[in-house]
């Protein structure tokens, strides 16, 4: 059974699908899975947003297939790790968590690259497409992390 991933932002069509494409691209498929998910559920249904998808593709990466949908309590037994963008993401997400056990899955994406140093992934929602690339290049360094450790723990 493949080792499941989920990456949470907040409407779940910026960050969290960059960082879903991102981490998929790194991991075998026939051993892991990514998804993604937003707090809130803005966007549930829609694809991600133009300049994440722009700025993707222009990485190498189609992201254009992937939905918005909000996190619901079933994805704490479903999923093996949960990462966050934020720490208002990260909030949210320990709130909703069931159990102690559930709270364990959820971490702070940058954690990865500057251990607790609650350094957030930016929104890059109000800005321009610089921004997608700054969110782009961070994700890119956490997720490369991430993959190494992952696969070193579930080889």
């Amino acid at each position: 059974m493949p080792v499941k991933i989920l990456m949470v932002c907040l409407g779940n069509i910026c960050r969290s699908p960059l960082a879903e494409g991102i981490l998929q691209s790194k991991l075998p498929s026939d051993k892991f899975t990514v998804d993604s998910a937003g707090t809130g559920d803005w966007h549930a249904g829609q694809g991600p947003d133009r300049r994440s998808v722009a700025t993707a593709k222009g990485r190498g990466l189609d992201i254009s297939c992937q939905k918005a949908r909000q996190i619901k309590p079933a994805d704490f037994t479903n999923f093996d790790h949960i990462y966050v963008m934020d720490s208002s993401n990260l909030r949210d997400v320990t709130k909703l968590a069931p159990t102690q056990e559930a709270k364990a899955k959820v971490k702070l994406m940058m954690d990865e690259v500057f251990p607790g140093q609650k350094v957030d992934v930016p929104d890059p929602y109000y800005g321009g497409p610089d921004g997608f690339e700054k969110v782009y290049d961070m994700l890119d360094e956490a997720c490369t992390l991430v993959a190494q450790k992952l696969i070193k723990e579930h080889a």
